[in-house]
């Protein structure tokens, strides 16, 4: 790498962590108005009081009576999303590669929006919120016209395989782009459950897509990364346990929406289920008590997702969120090991 190269390089870093540093400073100077707005509006999260099968939440209720004692203020994701909108839009002036997971961000995150607005005026049975039919749907859409994008004006028909190579799938790569923002959608929203357990994973995330980017030379895309890195890390110094606020589906479903098209611009989605361990696992738990009770009749889990069985068998919550920080980390560096060795990069 000529002297040339090394200076475009040290330039692209440092314009990628002053976006990071501007979303930080930004969503710090937004959460107290947010604060003061939550709570003298009294934005309280409803919690849930029946079971995805419908019947009474009682290890949930059980374990969380207390937390919702204390009235936590919901939708704090507004905070970060508007923190990574503005930074996005005004700093990152790569559009070609920010203009796609900005607005499946924007579309999620309204969807989100919502739910919450819902959960708030306590419209919905058992689960206050969007209906589960309308909210699949709604995150579909946004899925299929990002995916459209995606393979017409993005020209995007291939996936890599580490190690194997690109696959020529055409324009199936549609219905795998909209699996995958689904997917990824739905698996951040149920992961989100605990005090600073989403955002901390969210994070390590999307740090770790950051420099897969950086490293292929897709600056934009990294910067975007960066963007809501900077973004999460306001949001978890607030959301630690004891939580000040919840990011609500505002934020899951537009960072997990995010995700997911980060991991198809980036051609590592083979690596998502990778880095993203602890979605998969928080989803696949989910999924298998559903099952389990439908056709067997009986739990698998005391509560899901699994990290609410956890709580149930004896571990604090704290215990619970550092955990699985820890595992979603360690995931991380193995993604991105295998990004390195596997030629995605």
């Amino acid at each position: 790498m000529d002297i040339f190269n090394i200076k475009y390089f040290s330039n692209e870093a440092v314009n990628t962590i002053m976006l990071g540093t501007l979303a930080f400073s930004l969503s710090m100077l937004i959460t107290p108005i947010y604060t003061t707005f939550a709570y003298r509006y009294k934005l309280w999260k409803k919690p849930r009081q029946s079971t995805l099968t419908g019947e009474a939440a009682k290890v949930f209720t059980k374990l969380h009576k207390a937390k919702h004692r204390r009235h936590i203020p919901t939708m704090a994701g507004l905070i970060f999303l508007l923190s990574i909108v503005i930074v996005t839009v005004f700093y990152n002036f790569n559009r070609q590669q920010t203009w796609l997971p900005l607005a499946a961000t924007i579309g999620a995150g309204m969807i989100g929006f919502v739910d919450d607005i819902i959960n708030l005026r306590g419209v919905g049975k058992g689960i206050a919120g969007l209906n589960s039919k309308i909210k699949f749907l709604s995150i579909l859409i946004v899925a299929g016209i990002g995916g459209w994008y995606f393979y017409f004006k993005l020209g995007y028909d291939t996936f890599n395989i580490p190690f194997a190579g690109e696959v020529n799938i055409g324009w199936l790569l549609i219905p795998l782009f909209m699996l995958v923002v689904v997917s990824t959608a739905n698996a951040v929203n149920i992961t989100d459950g605990l005090d600073g357990l989403a955002g901390g994973l969210l994070t390590s995330a999307f740090l770790v897509y950051a420099l897969i980017a950086f490293l292929q030379g897709n600056y934009g895309i990294a910067g975007f990364c960066v963007t809501i890195v900077g973004a999460l890390l306001s949001y978890v110094w607030f959301n630690i346990y004891p939580a000040r606020f919840f990011m609500g589906d505002i934020g899951s479903f537009a960072l997990g929406t995010a995700l997911g098209v980060v991991a198809m611009l980036t051609d590592t989605l083979v690596l998502l289920p990778v880095i993203g361990i602890v979605f998969v696992i928080e989803a696949g738990s989910s999924l298998i008590q559903v099952l389990s009770k439908k056709i067997l009749g009986r739990k698998i889990f005391q509560s899901a997702p699994i990290h609410h069985h956890f709580e149930a068998i004896g571990w604090p919550e704290t215990k619970v969120t550092m955990r699985f920080w820890l595992i979603g980390q360690m995931a991380g560096v193995l993604g991105l090991i295998i990004a390195l060795i596997g030629g995605l990069v």
